[in-house]
């Protein structure tokens, strides 16, 4: 049986990281809640830049519809948990991983031991996970817990890093006292105020924020584990340029794009309002559309 060697599994990472930040790199505990479409691959990039300890939080099973994105989706693994799922393939990579599991998703009962020892969170949670999200950050700003959030959209990612001290997720979101629909749109336009995305998107009838369905693709999940990963080992390293909220970035590698976004207030920034005005506008005339009688 071939025996393990960390040292000889993550040597190839020497170069860009050095010795020492390599064992620094083992030492870290990451969280990540969500083991969908980027947390997954959130997941097992990390563990290949030879991250140590994690604990990770899902509740779902994988299903079909799961196969165009999701990194542990395949015909062995439906109906099997995502967090089982994905730990196994993550100590088929290092078997001496550190895992602590939180089957039964996160909620305000285990935030508190979820984000116990952790030195970073990258939130995977479902788009419209607001409830659970909000929790989430705000227990990161509780607990001083650096947090990324990397959004796949269309074929590229908006991300935006949450830094103790600076700007909070709440107050750069502002979904407080918020109804669903519109905690949708100021999430959407608060990741991406580029909106780099909606000019290839072919068939708009495939967005519906009300009936929580959209179209997703691999590479934007995979761009998103690439660039929150670049971020993770910025800040766990404490090398390199860290940019937070309300400063954010939007790569979409469909149009060749790349988008610095600055939006000082967040959703309360004059250009946001007026995005999410017209945002508003839209919806509401296709919701007319689509329940209007044929006379």
């Amino acid at each position: 049986m071939p025996v393990f060697s960390y040292d000889e599994a993550f040597s190839r990472n020497i170069g860009w990281v050095t010795l020492e930040e390599q064992s620094l790199l083992r030492g870290k505990r990451v969280a990540i809640a969500g083991l969908g479409g980027v947390g997954g691959s959130h997941l097992l990039t990390l563990v290949r830049l030879g991250i140590g300890a994690f604990n990770i939080a899902d509740f779902d099973t994988f299903d079909l519809p799961n196969f165009n994105r999701q990194a542990g989706a395949s015909m062995s693994a439906l109906g099997e948990t995502k967090v089982e799922v994905m730990v196994a393939l993550a100590r088929d990579i290092n078997p001496d991983l550190d895992i602590k599991i939180f089957p039964k998703g996160v909620d305000s009962d285990n935030l508190a031991d979820f984000f116990t020892g952790v030195d970073l969170y990258l939130d995977g949670l479902d788009f419209f996970a607001f409830d659970a999200r909000r929790a989430v950050f705000t227990a990161c700003t509780r607990f001083d817990i650096p947090a990324i959030t990397a959004a796949p959209l269309g074929m590229g990612v908006a991300l935006l890093n949450f830094l103790p001290g600076g700007m909070t997720f709440e107050e750069y979101f502002r979904l407080e006292g918020c109804d669903e629909g519109e905690q949708a749109l100021r999430f959407l336009l608060g990741l991406s105020p580029a909106m780099l995305q909606m000019g290839y998107l072919v068939d708009p009838s495939r967005v519906d924020l009300a009936e929580h369905r959209g179209p997703s693709t691999v590479m934007a999940c995979q761009l998103c584990a690439g660039f929150a990963a670049t971020e993770a080992l910025k800040i766990l390293l404490k090398r390199g340029k860290v940019q937070a909220a309300p400063y954010g970035v939007h790569f979409d590698a469909y149009r060749n794009k790349l988008a610095h976004t600055w939006r000082p207030g967040g959703n309360l920034n004059p250009l946001q309002r007026l995005a999410l005005t017209i945002a508003r506008k839209r919806l509401a005339a296709k919701a007319a559309t689509k329940f209007t009688p044929n006379q």
